[in-house]
């Protein structure tokens, strides 16, 4: 099956997804060297790779992670569809971290060369790229945040409301409902919990009425609560770029 044309891209039609110029769309098609799918548990980059293309996650969902050597890992973030993946590869040291796929995932590739062209001619698009970046660190930044300074009940509902929300604003939410691909492995992972202590919390949530988490379906029961236990403080959602 042929891929989907950039210009009809479903993702673009997102509110979510700030609008691209007829000229940028062209480019941006024309930097695209096609598309991709990975199975579930799939490596799309492995942690020290200094060869690798650009993508944009089109489908499913992955997640950022640096390793140690005896394989304890820290998982960075949620990758989603619109995710920008793989620009952070220094060429002496290769990319600082690996992304693995949560679910059968298809993204879009662009060969890592054209991004100076992109840089050149498109400086509007090189914003864009700059800002996915920082906002990508500043996830990181709020989860360092929970792993310092949160109790474990914050973390966890600071972590489920993060992706709840995302996963709204991309229409993947029906009656407070979505596929949630994350196991118990994957939260304590993020969130430097044991597997003990994140159950228990995560029976707790279910006991309070808070959410319910079972067979990979996330059920938000009471989001003011979820809110309030996570202290999310409301504010405008940016248009955020998609190459």
């Amino acid at each position: 099956m042929a891929a989907t044309p950039c210009a009809t891209c479903p993702l673009r039609s997102q509110p979510l997804f700030k609008t691209n110029t007829a000229e940028e769309i062209e480019f941006i098609a024309g930097m695209r060297r096609g598309n991709l799918k990975y199975p579930a548990g799939a490596q799309i980059l492995s942690q020290g790779d200094d060869d690798s293309d650009l993508y944009t996650l089109f489908s499913g969902w992955a997640f950022r992670f640096k390793e140690l050597e005896d394989g304890r890992r820290q998982i960075l973030n949620i990758l989603m569809p619109g995710d920008f993946m793989g620009f952070h590869i220094a060429p002496q040291t290769g990319a600082p971290y690996g992304i693995e796929c949560l679910t059968d995932v298809e993204v879009c590739v662009f060969p890592r060369r054209r991004l100076w062209d992109l840089f050149r001619n498109h400086p509007s698009l090189a914003y864009d790229i700059t800002w996915l970046t920082a906002h990508e660190e500043g996830i990181v930044d709020d989860n360092l945040l929970s792993v310092g300074q949160r109790s474990g009940v914050e973390r966890v509902a600071t972590i489920v409301l993060a992706v709840y929300k995302r996963a709204r604003q991309l229409d993947l939410v029906r009656d407070n409902r979505l596929d949630f691909p994350l196991t118990q492995s994957h939260i304590a992972d993020m969130l430097g919990m044991s597997l003990i202590h994140t159950n228990r919390v995560l029976r707790r949530l279910h006991r309070d009425g808070v959410f319910t988490l079972a067979r990979k379906k996330l059920q938000v029961h009471d989001t003011r609560a979820l809110r309030s236990l996570a202290a999310w403080a409301e504010a405008p959602v940016p248009k955020r770029p998609l190459i």
